[in-house]
């Protein structure tokens, strides 16, 4: 199991005073606890600063209804477990599955040419990947990205704004009529949230070349499951986003660094109208997450 961030320091500070006599009253251990617990919560907050990236304007969104996991030009052998460990995070995420037959939401796309592959993808079918409606997409400038980038893992979401009670559209679409969105009478929360509703991962099986299939599917699970920003810089944090930094001391897998941030963005409540109030949220309850004491292990 991955040692979860900073327990070093909280190791370091009960260490030193080991060799003083207990003070009546403990009042350095309380200043170490609160040192290592506003450590924490800025280095949580520099991660999201980082990784979130939804569209100009909107929140962080997430996956609402069930996903469906379909992964193009792998062999099965390949493809079956890439499927199955997406589809697991899915499900410790508390999301629904779709049935055997189910048309993907979450399409995974394996090619020897990555930005050949997503710029005719883009040329075929533009509007699947910039619909048209306010808070679906990321910018033009982000989509050339997207096709000319020389990543081994690339990633398109596709996102829509909607009423939180009902889960109808809060945009208007192409042909239809503007929503009805009731609204809160308040300056501070929304009725609007901000849906997934599609995820273009191709990876470049030639970049990828060195790295085991557990690591990749991991990789793109977290790419899949949240708008992450693909120029983000996560050196200084225990994540599987590093894969591609340098494979030979990445980890397994996810950390327990990216199990924390993604169960804190599918956990929090995002009804607050400000974005960064939304980031906020999340973020102070992983660094809750963090802060808080591993349980001891079981006794035989």
């Amino acid at each position: 199991m991955i040692t979860p961030l900073f327990i070093a320091l909280a190791l370091v500070g009960q260490t030193a005073q080991e060799p003083r006599p207990a003070p009546e009253a403990p009042v350095t251990q309380v200043d170490e606890v609160t040192i290592t617990g506003q450590r924490v919560r800025e280095a949580v907050s520099s991660f999201l600063d980082e990784v979130t990236d939804p569209p100009r304007g909107r929140g962080p969104a997430r996956w609402s209804d069930s996903v469906c996991v379909g992964a193009v030009n792998l062999r099965r052998e390949l493809a079956q477990p890439m499927i199955d460990r997406l589809s697991q995070v899915a499900l410790d995420l508390e999301l629904d599955i779709g049935e055997p037959g189910c048309r993907p939401n979450i399409l995974i796309i394996a090619t020897d040419d990555g930005p050949g592959l997503a710029r005719a993808l883009v040329d075929e079918r533009p509007r699947a990947f910039r619909p048209g409606y306010a808070g679906a997409s990321q910018s033009r400038a982000s989509l050339e990205q997207f096709q000319s980038n020389d990543q081994a893992v690339r990633w398109w979401h596709v996102s829509m704004p909607v009423d939180a009670d009902s889960g109808r559209p809060a945009v208007r679409l192409r042909g239809q009529n503007p929503p009805v969105v009731p609204s809160q009478g308040s300056l501070l929360r929304t009725q609007i949230r901000n849906d997934l509703t599609r995820a273009i991962v191709i990876i470049d099986l030639a970049r990828a070349e060195g790295v085991s299939l557990r690591q990749l599917a991991d990789y793109v699970a977290m790419v899949a499951y949240a708008q992450v920003n693909p120029e983000a810089d996560t050196r200084p944090y225990e994540t599987v986003l590093n894969l591609f930094d340098d494979p030979s001391s990445a980890p397994d897998g996810m950390t327990d660094w990216d199990v924390s941030y993604l169960a804190s963005l599918y956990a929090a409540e995002l009804d607050q109208r400000s974005p960064t109030a939304q980031v906020g949220r999340i973020g102070s309850i992983m660094a809750r997450d963090r802060e808080e004491p591993a349980e001891p292990a079981a006794e035989d």
